[in-house]
């Protein structure tokens, strides 16, 4: 029992998946107990479920202002922006300490919330007045949204997409 105490302690998600599959087999082994144990399970998995979808959550709103700070040009959001970047950057270490079993999912997370995140961006680019009409037409073509692209150090790590050189005269301010 230390073993699965342990492994509590150590990995969330997965001792929530090996005691899900436990309780199943005990299940199929016939056990005396009058517990509903395939809801059990179940309910059990979906603990584990709820931190990769936290995950996925935090990836897409980084990888939304991500894309906000490479392609607006304006100047006063992009500090919120990237201190929202840092604060869900901070929560997934904190998640991946607590279930490091998601460090093997995250490269198809990043994959799965890129064009959702790179979506969400452009359309509050677009509803800020900062897509010029052919920045518009470019940047909300499926091909853009297919071709968005970042690797886990972007995501994950320091990186920030470089300033933009300078803002354009009248360029929109706002938080």
């Amino acid at each position: 029992m230390s073993e699965v105490k342990t492994l509590y302690d150590e990995d969330f998600v997965l001792w929530s998946k090996q005691q899900a599959e436990a309780l199943r087999a005990a299940a199929r082994g016939g056990s005396n107990q009058p517990l509903d144990w395939e809801n059990l399970a179940g309910e059990i998995e979906d603990l584990g479920k709820s931190d990769r979808r936290e995950l996925g959550s935090r990836i897409r709103e980084i990888i939304e202002h991500l894309v906000k700070l490479e392609h607006s040009r304006s100047t006063e959001p992009r500090r919120g922006w990237r201190a929202s970047i840092r604060r869900q950057r901070t929560e997934i270490d904190a998640l991946l300490k607590d279930s490091p079993s998601l460090r093997r999912e995250v490269l198809a997370i990043i994959q799965d919330e890129t064009r959702r995140g790179g979506k969400n961006a452009v359309a509050d680019l677009d509803e800020y007045g900062e897509l010029p009409a052919s920045g518009r037409k470019r940047l909300k073509a499926p091909s853009y949204l297919d071709l968005l692209s970042y690797t886990a150090e972007q995501v994950l790590g320091d990186w920030f997409p470089p300033e933009p050189k300078e803002p354009p005269r009248g360029a929109s301010r706002r938080g």
